[in-house]
């Protein structure tokens, strides 16, 4: 088992990956004309889903990878390219899948709100890396209530993110997209180029 100050440090660099802000502007075009009953139900289930995804990754999320024969590399890099394709269609704002998706409530509060958007491949990988630094049930146990913590905190900034809508209207909204598109698909980027030095080595002494 690790240090508290170490389980500390996990939980708010795991916040930090799981971008909570960069799924505001998906969250409001999603629940844009919603009741507030249902715009706390899609944060709810958005938030559940990637406390969900993240303490499966924690539990079996190695084993399901080895009996697939899928390194964590690959993972990151194919994790990666999903949330490249998700932050395009964030540039695009009008045009945005999230939109369309809107339609097919509460499957958008599902995917891609809380896959990929907040449970991506960096935050699954890094609870994944996290799981191996110790071993035993307190230190799993102390690594899933670490995610559960976050996914809180990241339901509280998706429940109360509408008053930010509601005074930045849908020019705002829409810029708001393209700016934390932009940086999303940065986060992809560096999500595949460690995926790609973690599968070829020989990258990283270039």
């Amino acid at each position: 088992m690790l240090s508290w100050p170490e389980y500390s440090r996990f939980a708010v660099s795991l916040f930090a990956i799981l971008t909570p802000f960069a799924a505001v502007p998906a969250y409001l075009s999603l629940t844009r004309g919603f009741t507030a009953w249902e715009r706390s139900r899609t944060a709810i289930l958005a938030a559940g889903t990637a406390g969900a995804v993240l303490v499966i990754a924690a539990l079996v999320g190695p084993a399901i990878l080895g009996a697939l024969g899928v390194s964590l590399g690959s993972l990151r890099i194919g994790g990666g390219l999903v949330l490249l394709l998700m932050a395009l269609s964030m540039s695009n704002p009008r045009d945005a899948s999230v939109q369309r998706l809107s339609a097919n409530y509460p499957s958008g509060a599902i995917v891609p709100l809380g896959v990929p958007l907040l449970a991506g491949p960096g935050s699954i990988s890094s609870v994944m890396v996290e799981m191996r630094h110790g071993a035993g049930i307190v230190h799993a146990g102390a690594v899933v209530s670490c995610v559960l913590a976050t996914c809180v905190s990241v339901w509280a900034i998706l429940r109360f993110a509408q008053p930010i809508g509601d005074r930045i209207g849908q020019t705002g909204l829409d810029i708001l997209s393209r700016v934390f598109g932009l940086l999303l698909a940065a986060m992809a980027v560096k999500i595949i180029a460690s995926g790609l030095r973690s599968l070829f080595p020989l990258l990283g002494q270039a």
